[in-house]
């Protein structure tokens, strides 16, 4: 299954170092290969294990999630193609 989802390229996040280096340490639940994040095979479902919504603001401790967060609200306004952004939008406002 592992190798799969790495040859499949499902593997989106991992826990890392603050120097990016997978390490032991750098993993808080000893999960697999250091995975944090995977896709399905369509790449439309990603399950995580940390929670970015949990660290979006200084005032409860943390904003690391907050860049993760940007990223997709970026990715899906700048570069999804266009099918995705409008079901994405249609949805939002039904």
């Amino acid at each position: 299954v592992l190798a799969r989802l790495e040859g499949n390229r499902q593997v989106l996040f991992r826990y890392v170092d603050a120097a990016g280096q997978v390490t032991r340490d750098s993993n808080p639940n000893g999960s697999v290969s250091n995975i944090a994040g995977l896709c399905n095979e369509a790449r439309n479902v990603v399950g995580l294990m940390p929670h970015p919504e949990r660290a979006c603001e200084l005032t409860i401790n943390g904003a690391d999630g907050l860049v993760m967060l940007q990223s997709a609200v970026h990715w899906f306004t700048h570069r999804a193609p266009a099918a995705v952004a409008v079901r994405g939008a249609s949805s939002l406002s039904a």
